[in-house]
């Protein structure tokens, strides 16, 4: 019986359910449970697993390139980075009132270990997303134009919930992919939220896309619905010398371990 139960469970992709048979089995003779409680428990775990499999589906389909979370952010090491503000951003309440946020700070402050860490909040709150280097997307829109696809590109950039574009700055774009990407935050305006990362201040995107009135209308939107946050403070990957200056070795002849990337 136990078999056929398996293979049952098996024919049906019950996976989860599967998983917990033989320790619910085992609690039911151990401690008299009822029939329905059983069930019922039978149940939870296969919803667990499927909770979980959904889970790793979005992440793996948001391609972020690092692991990071707003828990392993070093807020220690960023003063200019308010930590109660970002915790309050993470309750995603932004991202229900559809508005953008928008870092902009020097290379290495940490603007896209936040971005990906609020990005991996929504995908763990059951929202779906994707993470995209700025001239990556701008790329992939300019060559949709070849096969005629932009249409279904722009469609499916437009339904993530969280979309993140990151380090938004000194890009090589032609015309098309200017008004690509122009007409994809048009599309995402009061729909969805998209979150920027640049090393340029708003002013100096006029020098970038060189289209006064679509930067005007990109400005407008962005500032209507828009949570900015610039970072002043210094580089994260700027290796500390702390253990040099207390032995008082030569920190260029100690061989140091690789290290994960820190957060830029």
């Amino acid at each position: 019986m136990h078999a056929k139960i398996l293979d049952l469970m098996e024919s049906l992709r019950l996976k989860g359910m599967a998983r917990v048979l033989d320790e619910e089995l085992a609690r039911a003779q151990r401690e008299g449970c009822a029939p329905a409680e059983v069930i019922e428990r039978l149940l939870l775990g296969e919803f667990y697993h499927r909770q979980e499999r959904s889970l790793q589906y979005r992440i793996a389909q948001a391609e972020m390139p690092w692991p990071w979370t707003l828990e392993s952010f070093p807020f220690h090491q960023q003063p200019a980075v308010s930590k109660s503000r970002i915790m309050s951003l993470a309750s995603l309440s932004f991202v229900e009132r559809a508005e953008n946020i928008v870092f902009i700070g020097d290379p290495g402050t940490g603007k896209t270990g936040l971005a990906i860490g609020l990005l991996r909040q929504a995908l763990v709150s059951g929202l779906r997303g994707r993470f995209y280097k700025a001239q990556d997307l701008l790329d992939e829109l300019y060559a949709s134009m070849a096969d005629r696809s932009t249409p279904r590109l722009m469609k499916r950039l437009v339904r993530y919930d969280l979309l993140v574009i990151d380090g938004l700055g000194y890009l090589t774009l032609n015309s098309e992919q200017v008004n690509a990407f122009f007409k994809l935050m048009d599309e995402r305006y009061s729909r969805k939220s998209t979150i920027i990362t640049s090393n340029l201040d708003y002013p100096q995107c006029y020098d970038l896309f060189q289209r006064k009135p679509l930067v005007d209308a990109l400005l407008d939107r962005l500032n209507h619905h828009c949570i900015t946050i610039r970072i002043s403070g210094p580089s994260l990957r700027v290796p500390t010398h702390t253990e040099s200056q207390e032995t008082g070795q030569d920190s260029s002849k100690k061989r140091t371990p690789k290290s994960k990337p820190t957060p830029k």
